[in-house]
């Protein structure tokens, strides 16, 4: 089972150690750890970095993988999210006195990274969940778990609903310029028209 697990921990430095131990638990082939990496969710919503787990072939780094992009769209400035049928600004999503129940897995994974607060993020391939549950228990954990292919079709349906609302965006903002444009036309065309009402006979007139 190919799944995205984000914990969270009654002390934010648990979450250190909870890295280190799907690290050793990854060495021992008790599960095939993707990439992992440890988060903060500063007062602003924005995602900062503080510790990452990667394949050697992406440098060390997350951002090369599907926790990579979840870090970029969960700490993303009001990146859309799909709830259910409706779009859902992803600000909204993180209000912890929001009882509205959302079928968004990207945003039950954001509201789980709560702000002030220290979570991580890993992608793992287990045989069960019971070893990883039981790891994250001991350090105090709370685990979300969703399934892969949820999360990447969620990304890919919010990439589209972003791209349609910059499509509407530049479509809007383009509307109001020609407006714009059009009342500095006629306002132009009735200045000129003025003009010549005060000098009808033109400039070679007397």
């Amino acid at each position: 089972m190919d799944s995205v697990i984000v914990v969270n921990f009654g002390e934010d430095s648990k979450a250190y150690d909870a890295l280190t131990k799907l690290k050793e638990l990854g060495g021992q082939r008790q599960i095939d750890l993707a990439e992992a990496v440890v988060v903060v969710r500063r007062e602003d919503g924005q995602l900062e970095t503080k510790d990452v787990v990667g394949d050697e072939s992406l440098s060390g780094t997350a951002t090369g993988g599907i926790i990579g992009l979840i870090v970029g769209i969960l700490g993303g400035p009001l990146g859309i999210l799909l709830g259910g049928a409706t779009g859902v600004l992803i600000g909204s999503l993180f209000d912890v006195h929001d009882d509205d129940e959302t079928d968004s897995v990207l945003g039950e994974l954001g509201r789980s990274v709560r702000v002030g607060r220290t979570a991580l993020l890993a992608e793992v391939v287990e045989q069960s969940p019971e070893v990883v549950d039981t790891a994250m228990a001991e350090l105090g954990g709370t685990i979300v778990r969703r399934d892969v292919d949820d999360v990447e079709a969620e990304i890919a349906a919010a990439e589209d609903a972003q791209r349609a609302a910059k499509r509407a965006a530049r479509k809007e903002l383009h509307e109001k310029r020609r407006a714009q444009a059009k009342e500095k036309i006629h306002a132009k065309i009735e200045e000129l028209k003025a003009k010549l009402h005060r000098h009808p006979g033109g400039a070679g007139s007397h």
